[in-house]
């Protein structure tokens, strides 16, 4: 996915009180799950956009997807994940030819080089099984934390929040994250969301984002959560 402007962070507390209160911890836990509950009445389909049936698969397509849109990548890989099923595919795999059949997605040679050297190291530490860990996915290359992230979240079931450009933006715009910064946003974005929904969270911050809270021309008019969204450029009729 390509990179994003996330606009200018709102000022102040939350909308509809002032001071302290209306910006304590628990008030804007309160707000921030107020506008789950809208955007998930808004996008009840909302969920991972990346095919894949494995593990694996999801691994690849999400190392894949960086400054990609999730639909070429699953042009790419309806064909490439019936050549390469295991990680000792993926390892044996020759350069020339992945950089070829994943040229589509952009960057294509240090995501080939990124693809292969991830495959060598699961057949090498992890018998060639994806580990479920955030630490061990961490440690292959090519896969930073919002890779593994989207992983654990959508292959293993285990809550995990994956900051995009997407998350980025609507996060900073509707003031449940104060940074520009995806480590920080992460970490303030759990603290106000129920683990159990961290996940659920990141399906639904993308599907605003792509859809309604666009990086340009933002369709505020339509905006399920306009009444409370502080953003200071969101129209005034």
């Amino acid at each position: 996915m390509g990179r994003a402007r996330a606009g200018r962070p709102a000022r102040g507390g939350a909308p509809g009180g002032s001071g302290a209160g209306a910006d304590s911890p628990v008030a804007r836990r309160s707000r921030a799950r107020r506008i789950l509950d809208r955007l998930g009445r808004a996008y009840p389909d909302a969920g991972i956009a990346l095919r894949f049936g494995t593990p694996l698969d999801l691994l690849v397509a999400t190392i894949l997807s960086a400054q990609c849109t999730d639909e070429r990548v699953n042009e790419v890989t309806k064909t490439l994940f019936r050549r390469y099923r295991t990680a000792h595919d993926w390892a044996g795999a020759d350069l020339a030819s992945l950089e070829r059949e994943i040229f589509s997605t952009g960057f294509y040679k240090a995501k080939a080089r990124a693809i292969i050297g991830m495959g060598q190291a699961l057949a090498a530490r992890h018998g060639g099984e994806v580990p479920r860990t955030l630490e061990e996915l961490t440690a292959l290359p090519g896969v930073g934390r919002k890779t593994a992230n989207v992983v654990l979240g959508n292959a293993f079931g285990i809550p995990a929040l994956a900051v995009d450009t997407h998350v980025a933006r609507v996060s900073q715009r509707l003031a449940l994250a104060r940074s520009t910064d995806a480590e920080k946003i992460h970490d303030q974005l759990c603290a106000l969301f129920p683990r159990a929904g961290w996940t659920r969270a990141t399906h639904l911050l993308i599907t605003h984002g792509r859809r309604t809270c666009h990086a340009r021309s933002p369709a505020c008019a339509a905006c399920p959560v306009r009444a409370l969204c502080p953003w200071p450029e969101k129209p005034t009729n």
